[in-house]
Order: structure tokens, then sequence, then C-alpha cells
């Protein structure tokens, strides 16, 4: 088995604005695992909110690339256990690699990763369309721009009901804020207040990652639910937001990928609470990556290949305004596109 590392440049449609990151260009590697005519997928994005490079995770991946080569087609979740040592210090580069060995695996035994997990593809949640913050009237174009039935409104500003307002005075489809810790106690119990009434379904991470005070407070006062995203990294954190939060959203890269992300869901559902599953800006072999978690999931937040211009892989496809899944083994993508 061979280590390819692809680096690429995603270009944004539109300028991506958070309240704690602004950026036109995405850098992304693709990790490609190949064995004769098979190749199996994993990706992992530069963040500076979790200070993880493409340098870094390349050199991580390089120094550890004879362990990785040495995968013999055992269960990935046991490989995973093998990994996660060297991988300790970049969550990142080691979802890259537990996807892509997930992937290849699946891909050997011609299935899905939803039919080797025992999943069904019939009734599965539908993805947002993430809106990051710009000014109210850039804000109202780009929806316009792009007609769906639920909306992520990226909020941290001084304008946020104006934004949720302007935006509601356009379109009936359902909205879900993000706040990305932009907010305090008092400012979420009162946005919750008016915006229950604005057609929000929730409001994700309000507070900063370790306000776990706050989000009590928030918990058994908010008008509106409440789910984590900054909050929520690895297993052990599913635990400490049962009581804080009423569902978390995982995310592949920052838990370290799919053997963690389906213990973290099992985990969540037992507790009570909603499972959603998020992303990075990150290309079709990310998205279709979460893709095969759907059928586990209240929410899925997949849009991230819909917001760049240059995609590195066909994968899923947008028809009659819903997101259609990549077909075939593993994740679905079967090689990577020409630069």
């Amino acid at each position: 088995m061979k280590l390819i590392l692809h680096q690429y440049d995603l270009r944004l449609k539109h300028t991506f604005k958070i309240a704690h990151d602004m950026r036109d260009v995405q850098q992304t590697l693709i990790v490609e695992l190949q064995d004769g005519a098979i190749s199996g997928f994993g990706e992992a994005t530069a963040t500076k909110y979790y200070g993880k490079t493409i340098a870094d995770m390349v050199n991580l991946l390089e120094a550890n690339r004879p362990l990785i080569e040495s995968y013999q087609y055992q269960d990935p979740a046991d490989f995973w256990e093998t990994l996660k040592a060297p991988f300790t210090s970049n969550s990142f580069a080691l979802s890259a690699i537990d996807v892509a060995i997930h992937d290849l695996y699946a891909k050997k035994r011609g299935l899905s990763l939803i039919e080797l997990w025992g999943g069904s593809a019939e009734k599965l949640p539908l993805t947002n369309y993430t809106i990051g913050i710009d000014t109210v009237e850039n804000m109202v174009r780009k929806l316009r721009e792009f007609p769906w039935s639920s909306y992520k409104i990226k909020l941290g500003t001084n304008e946020d009901l104006k934004i949720i307002r302007e935006l509601r005075s356009v379109t009936n489809a359902t909205f879900r804020v993000d706040a990305n810790c932009g907010w305090s106690v008092d400012e979420t119990l009162r946005n919750a207040r008016e915006m229950k009434s604005l057609g929000v379904e929730f409001i994700e991470q309000p507070l900063k990652a370790n306000d776990w005070d706050g989000m009590k407070t928030l918990f058994e006062q908010s008008e509106l639910p409440l789910i984590a995203d900054e909050s929520i990294e690895q297993e052990e954190d599913v635990l400490r937001c049962q009581g804080r939060f009423h569902g978390i959203n995982v995310k592949l890269m920052k838990c370290g990928g799919f053997t963690p992300a389906r213990r973290m869901i099992a985990k969540a559902k037992s507790l009570g609470m909603k499972a959603m599953v998020g992303c990075m800006t990150e290309s079709s072999v990310g998205i279709s990556a979460v893709a095969q978690l759907l059928p586990w999931l209240d929410y899925v937040d997949m849009d991230g290949f819909l917001l760049i211009s240059n995609d590195t892989a066909n994968g899923p496809k947008v028809k009659n305004g819903d997101i259609e899944i990549a077909k075939g083994a593993g994740i679905g993508i079967d090689r990577l596109l020409p630069r």
C-alpha cells in the first residue's frame, strides 16, 4: 500500500467570514492510500482557530509513513487505536488517515460505508447552506442567489437580529444560527426569544468553548435548542455537554475520524441529545465522508463543497434543491480531478 499526499488551494466563491475568521482561499490536504487500482481517500483542512497547518500535517504523516503503509485490512477501528498515540497532537491528520483507511476497507468489499455499517440511505436529513457574515445587503443577495430549504446563518455582529429579520423577509426557509462563540449569556437569551418567532430552529455555539457555567444557564433558560460545536472536540466532551447543550455537532477532523465520531454520535443519542455532523470548508472528498454518517443523524451541515469553485473530486450533486450523495463503494469517490 502506498501513501500519496495531495495539496490544494480551494477557492471560495465568496469571502467567508465568521466571528473569529475570514478567508478567500482554503488550504486542504487530500490523503490517498493506494493499493493497486483501488484508492481510499480522506481530507484535512488547515485552520487558524485550531492551529493546524498543511505543513505540520504533511510532516506528521511522512514521519509515520511506514506505520500507515503497513495496514493490512484489519478492522479500521482497531488500526485507529494503533495510530492514536503517534497522532495525538493532530486530530486533523489522524482523521484524514482514518477516513482513507475506512474508504479503502469498504471498497475492497464492494460496499459503501453506509452499507458496511448496516445503515439505510432512505429518508436522510437534508443539509443546510451556509451564509457567512457580511453586510445585511450582501447576505440577502447570497441567499437569493442560492434558493434552499434550510440555511445556516453565521452571526456574531452588532446587527444579528436585524440580519435575521431581513433574511426572513425574503424566504420561508428554516434558519439555523451559528454564533461561533460570539455572544454573551444575556445576548443569547434575548436573541433566542426573538429568533424563535422568526423561524430559527436552533442556535449553535453561542458562548466561548469553555464557558460551561454560562451554557448551563442557557440550557435551563433558552427558548431555542442549543447545539455544541467549539465545545465538542473529543469523545470525553460528549458527557460534559450533557445538561449544557441539547445536541452536539461532531466534526471528523476535530475528533480524529470515523472511528471516534461514530462512538460520539451513539453516546449523544444514548444521553438524549441530538446528533449533528458538520464540515469545514472542504471539498467533495471530506463531504462524501460526512455523507456516510447521514442515517444516524438528526441534522447535518455538509455544504462545504458548494462554497468552493475548484472541487477536488466528483462527489455529491445538487438535485431538485437537495444534495444527492455520491454513489459507489467506500465514500463514493473513485478518483481525484485533474488540477
